[in-house]
């Protein structure tokens, strides 16, 4: 006979408790206990995915055959990067993002365009007139494309076995319920059940599969943690849907580099492939204008310049503003005191604001330079010379150290225009100079950038 019991679990790390607690001891945040109602079944009982699966036995690594494992082509160069060269098959891959961000208009655009495979399309948010309507506006149409809305894990393997699609995309995780636990679709419990479940039958029957996630306000996958744990590859979309680009980031990845990017311009048509973000980030005439500086940086393995603005005036109210878009607030402000302590210039009443052009995040310390370049030029009221591109890391004691992939960063520099390019003077060793047109200006210290800028 069933016995129903209740127990609360921490909806960030899946912790399970059989009362409520303020902190959970497992991931150390406060107020994260939700209570599920859990029926327990008499015996062991989990989902079945249809597939009669035959328990390995232990082998030597040496009787394992080592080769590349097969990829699907996705016919999107941006989602071939950040996947490592396709879509391996039997692999769970997620993706999350923000609502209204396009993560359901990426994967249906994206799978409309792969011709000669069978894909099973699950939806459990929109309807299939919805579906209809997005894949109109697409302006693409597959025949291979099937379309079901079903939100029951069973009834998902029941169509899987009788269409055998090539490719599974299931919109959303969140959305999906399976009958052998009571807990609504969306908890805790009903997200790891199904996620491991759905995991079985991809190892089992070699079909890839696409999750797409939701995030919470944090900004992290929603779920218990565990599920990021659970599938192959993690790809976070993002971006600000006050801008037209969107970024695609991979967080985890067990077939490839968790360093690619990819970059997409959200249109009336869909999302179009970004191959040169370094033309569109960029203004197209700040000639004369104080507070704009050109930084060389690199995102995964891409180079591309941006423009990092600055304002800098008198503080009105008491107490001095920082702000910061784009980039790390923190880094910021470390940044302000190097200039306090090691050159001289005194901003500790000044507001200073700054803005990454574009609405991109960026990580590269590379950019340090062009930061405190571009706060400098709109304290003094001086523009930067046109045609000048800058990289280098800033250190504490106001040295500028070297960056990584230069010779890269000067290549893209070269490539858009730019004539003169300020570097770590350490970085020009190894530098074959005779191969680069674009005039290298070395520095070893921020004193010896801002004479090289400002004269």
């Amino acid at each position: 006979m069933a016995k129903e019991k209740s127990v609360y679990v921490c909806s960030n790390c899946g912790q399970e408790s059989p009362k409520w607690i303020g902190k959970c001891p497992g991931c150390g945040e406060w107020n994260t206990y939700v209570e599920e109602i859990i029926r327990k079944e008499s015996g062991p009982k989990k989902v079945s995915t249809g597939m009669e699966s035959v328990k390995p036995r232990p082998i030597t690594l040496n009787e394992i055959e080592a080769a590349d494992e097969p990829r699907i082509d996705m016919y999107d160069e941006e989602l071939n990067r950040v996947l490592g060269g396709g879509l391996v098959q039997g692999s769970l891959v997620l993706i999350g993002g923000e609502p209204g961000i396009g993560k359901s208009t990426l994967v249906l655009q994206t799978v409309l365009r792969i011709p000669e495979k069978r894909i099973l399309y699950v939806s459990g948010e929109e309807s299939a007139r919805q579906l209809k309507l997005r894949a109109d506006r697409l302006g693409s149409a597959s025949g291979e494309c099937l379309i079901v809305c079903e939100t029951s894990l069973e009834q998902i393997y029941v169509h899987i076995k009788n269409t055998r699609p090539d490719l599974v995309i299931i919109d959303s995780i969140q959305t999906i319920s399976t009958e052998i636990l009571e807990s609504s679709p969306g908890s805790v419990a009903q997200v790891r059940e199904c996620s491991a479940s759905i995991l079985r039958f991809a190892k089992e029957s070699h079909t890839p599969i696409i999750l797409i996630g939701h995030i919470n306000k944090e900004g992290s996958i929603a779920g218990p943690k565990v599920l990021e744990h659970i599938v192959d590859a993690v790809l976070q979309f993002e971006g600000d849907q006050h801008y037209m680009y969107r970024i695609l980031r991979s967080i985890k990845n067990r077939f490839g580099s968790t360093a690619e990017l990819g970059i997409y311009e959200m249109r009336q048509d869909g999302l179009r492939q970004v191959n040169n973000p370094s033309e569109l980030l960029l203004s197209q005439d700040h000639e004369g204008m104080s507070g704009v500086a050109i930084a060389s940086a690199i995102e995964g393995v891409r180079p591309f310049l941006i423009e990092t603005q600055a304002l800098v005036s008198s503080a009105v109210y008491g107490n001095p503003q920082r702000s910061a878009t784009g980039f790390d607030l923190r880094r910021m402000n470390m940044l302000l005191a190097v200039l306090e302590k090691r050159v001289g210039f005194k901003l500790a009443q000044k507001d200073v604001f700054l803005n990454i052009a574009g609405g991109i995040k960026v990580n590269d310390p590379a950019i340090d330079l062009a930061v405190i370049s571009a706060i400098l030029s709109s304290n003094m009221d001086t523009g930067i010379e046109s045609g000048m591109c800058m990289a280098g890391e800033i250190g504490l004691s106001g040295e500028i150290r070297p960056v990584n992939r230069i010779e890269q960063r000067i290549a893209e520099a070269e490539k858009l225009g730019f004539r003169q390019f300020v570097l770590p003077k350490y970085n020009l060793q190894g530098i074959d100079t005779k191969r680069i047109k674009i005039e290298l200006i070395p520095v070893r210290k921020v004193e010896e950038a801002f004479r090289a800028l400002f004269g």
